[in-house]
């Protein structure tokens, strides 16, 4: 008599739940072994987590760079240019080169002395020179009251020339949680112009956003008269239209001879 395929199903389901019992003993076991041997072992176990992850840690931070201390331009890896990355610094001086900053890295409790490359090294400052600014002697003057040693400052990346940093510099307002741009803030109170930006081509768009920026902050000042381009007041004006008249210098010259 011909077998029926319901009957065919209920024998292949009963070979396969006999195969999974067979199995399944054997599954039991293993599960047991790694449960007991963790049970035993458990203060390894957790050492061994915490080693991974202390190790874990320490490859994303050297491959970042969170904890570098960066004591020239040169050791600024390229990409941290090309990407603008923000570094925090430490003001030493403001000199006619420019602004000698300290670099301060993430400070991390364990790994950043684990990690040092300088200890015991003297701290050298960088060169930072302010991007796309060219500053007046009053804007060297304001930058000497406005960033007193040891202050702390934010160095977006612009470029790299040599030895200099050319960056957009910020620092917090007293009393306040919110930052400027020294850039800006320069161009805006008229105590410098607009210069290039070097190490940026003319045609990329960081440039041309760069310029828009800045050059938005020098209108604003010439427009409202500040710094260099404030005017003279109308007497001021009469004054030296007369000190400068043909006229005046004749009657000098009548006074001279007699």
């Amino acid at each position: 008599m011909p077998v029926s395929s319901r009957e065919t199903e209920t024998e292949e389901a009963a070979t396969d739940r006999q195969q999974r019992e067979q199995g399944s003993p054997a599954s039991h076991n293993v599960v047991s072994v790694i449960s007991q041997f963790a049970d035993d072992n458990l203060t390894l176990v957790r050492n061994i987590s915490t080693g991974l992850a202390v190790a874990g840690v320490i490859v994303i931070a050297r491959s970042i760079r969170l904890i570098t201390k960066f004591q020239a331009a040169s050791e600024i890896p390229a990409r941290f240019i090309e990407r603008n990355v923000s570094l925090r610094g430490r003001v030493h001086s403001v000199t006619e080169r420019g602004l000698q900053v300290e670099h301060v890295p993430i400070y991390l409790p364990v790994l950043s002395p684990l990690l040092s490359k300088h200890k015991g090294v003297p701290t050298s400052p960088m060169l930072v020179h302010l991007a796309g600014v060219e500053l007046t002697p009053e804007g060297r003057t304001w930058l000497q009251k406005n960033l007193a040693p040891a202050q702390t400052v934010w160095l977006k990346l612009i470029s790299r020339e040599d030895d200099t940093l050319h960056c957009l510099v910020s620092q917090s307002r007293q009393g306040s949680m919110w930052s400027y741009c020294m850039n800006e803030e320069l161009l805006r109170l008229g105590l410098a112009r607009t210069a290039p930006v070097v190490g940026v081509l003319p045609d990329s768009r960081l440039y041309w956003r760069l310029h828009k920026r800045l050059h938005k902050a020098e209108v604003r000042a010439e427009r409202k008269g500040r710094g260099l381009w404030k005017e003279d007041s109308l007497w001021e004006r009469v004054s030296k239209a007369v000190r400068e008249s043909a006229l005046l210098r004749l009657m000098r010259r009548i006074f001279k001879r007699t």
